[in-house]
């Protein structure tokens, strides 16, 4: 038997600024891109991941009502919500800070590998990790 996991539900406030983030300041690849309006007007289906990666992705969803709305910005209570790894961690580093990708943390050394904790475009937390050992 063999499972992966596909994708994870990012609740976002507008399809198009989770668009230009993830894939204008962090430089994900835009997957899908698909109108469900006979569904819901204005729903799409947008899946965007990390370049080069045939891991998980992101389905980005347009927040719908009160409940949903809260959780923009919040999705795991404050704590990193999302790892993304990474196989040159200062470039990588240095390329989302010119960016404008804000840092809460200076990088530092851990045992499993170099992190800094950034956050995204609602101020989830995320950890920019260069694995020790190789796990790409």
């Amino acid at each position: 038997m063999k499972q992966i996991l596909a994708a994870i539900t990012y609740v976002v406030r507008d399809y198009d600024e989770a668009i230009d983030f993830f894939v204008g300041s962090l430089g994900f690849d835009l997957v899908e891109d698909i109108c469900l309006e006979k569904e819901q007007p204005g729903k799409r289906w947008v899946v965007v991941r990390p370049r080069g990666s045939e891991g998980c992705s992101l389905l980005l969803a347009k927040a719908v009502g009160s409940k949903q709305s809260a959780a923009v910005g919040n999705q795991s209570g404050g704590r990193v919500f999302l790892f993304l790894h990474t196989d040159n961690f200062y470039r990588d580093y240095r390329e989302m800070k010119a960016k404008g990708i804000v840092f809460t943390t200076p990088p530092r050394q851990e045992e499993y590998g170099t992190v800094a904790v950034f956050l995204d475009l609602n101020g989830n937390k995320w950890d920019l990790i260069q694995p020790s050992t190789e796990q790409f």
